[in-house]
């Protein structure tokens, strides 16, 4: 695949994105559809990517972003029904999948099944994040729906080597595939945490906020590949790095934090518009190359369609299972949770730690219905086309593989994405408790905050020198007790204050409030997506304070 042709896919994509949230319709869908109808206009090129060139170039900051916008803490109080979809899910959906399609068609060997398994497995992050935050789903089953779409292709990417190496004979870097896991998810994420710290540090040294940028953009690259060069996991290795530098971002500069988001923003967009437009023009190519080398199309149908249904059925019946045993488990975990919160109350808490609210509660399980709805978004994607594509060329059944994994995952895509908000409207599934729950967070963190800022500005105000100086302070003070305002009142407010001084105060007073939704953050009294939002917030006050100090 040619760089113009990426480029006039890309623009294409691009474009259709456009036509399609002014139509309302889901951009990811709409993509993948008329990508499929565009294949097979004759004389259409095939547009065929390396899988190393997905995996090492297009999952990386797509994953990185993903984790860099997705509250530590959330992925924390979740860890349990992450790790339960993201890798118990992975390996039950493998065998499973990898068992039936041995049964169901002997000519395909075990291995050979294994590795379709482990293909199919994942659910992509991309799609299932896209479609559920359109579909505005609660909270809490975003949280979960987002953690197990970073974590699950590390899951799958590890299984679907130990299958490769077990069909070819090649030579894993440690025999055992469990413990091969193990080190590669271990190794990856502590490399991830170790370079996102590294990287931190050097961005907060930076003045420019170009320079903070361009650090962030090569990180999930670097972190990708220095992972994959020590056999370890570069998706677990990308997520760790995204999750480290997003809880700490607010230690950065005002305007390289915004810059930044705005950029990713960016890069989203395009990647993402693209990835769903080069499945659909993927389809029509893969199955051609699969009826050339001797499969009916009656076989590839047939297989992808009980393979399609396999694999939504093991997710329901694994969902739904697991939250039975949820169910039943909570109230003894809900027991020790608060014994241990007790305790932890009754011990002197280390100076300068924020100690952890009295009032912090254990997650409590999702409902039936919110389940049904988790185990009916399983849509795959680049991680799925990426592996599938990347399957041994020596493998009789190769081409089997790569035509049931684009079926299983534009099937997945189309008949789930299409159905899901019907299913979440049919159930009634709303998260009018998000938006109560937003107001008092709301309410909590301005509280916090102008305490703070009126904290800050007594004492900046007492610490002035001249007349100047101290009119200004009663100014802003004034402001934040009024409105919550940071901004000096009425035009030329700052006339008799020079513009460094200014900025001086205001940087003071802004540092003392995001202190302050750090705090409560940390003391698990105010959610971390909230924090993000306010952030971003008083980021974009002070961008516009000094705009108009010049």
């Amino acid at each position: 695949m040619g760089a113009s042709q990426i480029l006039i896919v890309m623009m294409a994509a691009i474009g259709l994105t456009i036509f399609a949230e002014r139509k309302g319709y889901q951009a990811a869908l709409f993509l993948a559809i008329v990508g499929i109808a565009v294949s097979f206009v004759p004389g259409v090129p095939r547009t065929e990517l390396e899988p190393e060139i997905i995996l090492g170039l297009v999952l990386p900051p797509l994953l990185f972003s993903a984790a860099v916008n997705f509250s530590f803490f959330s992925f924390m109080k979740r860890i349990g029904s992450i790790l339960n979809m993201g890798v118990a899910l992975i390996l039950v959906s493998t065998v499973a999948v990898g068992a039936l399609l041995g049964w169901l068609y002997p000519v395909m060997s075990l291995p050979a099944a294994l590795i379709l398994g482990a293909v199919i497995a994942p659910i992509d992050a991309v799609s299932a994040v896209a479609i559920g935050a359109k579909l505005k789903l609660p909270n809490r089953l975003m949280t979960v729906l987002k953690g197990e779409s970073l974590i699950n292709d590390a899951a799958a990417l590890a299984l679907f080597s130990a299958a490769v190496a077990g069909a070819t004979g090649e030579k894993m870097p440690i025999d055992n595939a469990a413990l091969y896991f193990l080190f590669a998810a271990g190794v990856g994420a502590i490399l991830g945490v170790v370079m996102g710290g590294f990287v931190h540090e050097v961005r907060r040294r930076l003045g420019n906020p170009t320079l903070v940028t361009a650090i962030t953009v090569i990180t999930p690259f670097a972190a990708y590949m220095v992972a994959e060069e020590l056999a370890a996991s570069g998706v677990m290795a990308v997520v760790f790095a995204g999750l480290s530098l997003g809880h700490n971002s607010s230690d950065l500069k005002f305007d390289g934090r915004i810059q930044q988001r705005e950029f990713l923003s960016v890069v989203d967009a395009l990647l993402e518009a693209f990835v769903f437009a080069y499945m659909g023009l993927q389809f029509r190519f893969v199955v051609e190359e699969a009826i050339e080398h001797g499969y009916s199309l009656g076989t590839l149908a047939g297989l992808s369609a009980l393979t399609l249904v396999a694999v939504i059925l093991v997710r329901v019946i694994w969902v739904m299972f697991s939250a039975v045993l949820s169910k039943w488990s909570h109230p003894r975990r809900k027991e020790g949770f608060e014994r241990r919160l007790a305790s932890i109350h009754a011990k002197p808490t280390r100076r300068g730690r924020q100690p952890r609210s009295r009032d912090a509660k254990l997650a409590e399980p999702l409902g039936w219905r919110e389940n049904l709805v988790l185990s009916w978004s399983g849509m795959r994607g680049v991680v799925t086309l990426a592996a599938a594509a990347g399957t041994p060329l020596i493998l009789p059944e190769r081409d089997l593989i790569v035509t049931i994994a684009f079926a299983v995952a534009l099937g997945t895509l189309i008949l789930q994405g299409l159905s899901l908000p019907w299913l979440i409207k049919a159930l009634g599934i709303t998260n009018d408790g998000d938006i109560a729950y937003r107001k008092e967070q709301v309410a909590l963190a301005r509280s916090a905050t102008q305490k703070a800022s009126v904290q800050k500005l007594e004492e900046i105000r007492d610490a002035q020198q001249d007349e100047a100086g101290i009119a200004f302070s009663d100014r802003m003070l004034a402001n934040v007790k009024r409105d919550f305002s940071v901004s000096p009142a009425g035009r030329g407010a700052n006339d008799s204050v020079g513009r460094e001084k200014m900025m001086v105060i205001v940087g003071e007073m802004q540092a003392a409030r995001r202190g302050a939704l750090l705090a409560e953050r940390d003391a698990e009294r105010l959610d971390d997506e909230i924090v993000r939002e306010m952030l971003e917030d008083i980021d974009l006050e002070q961008a516009v304070i000094a705009r108009r100090s010049e």
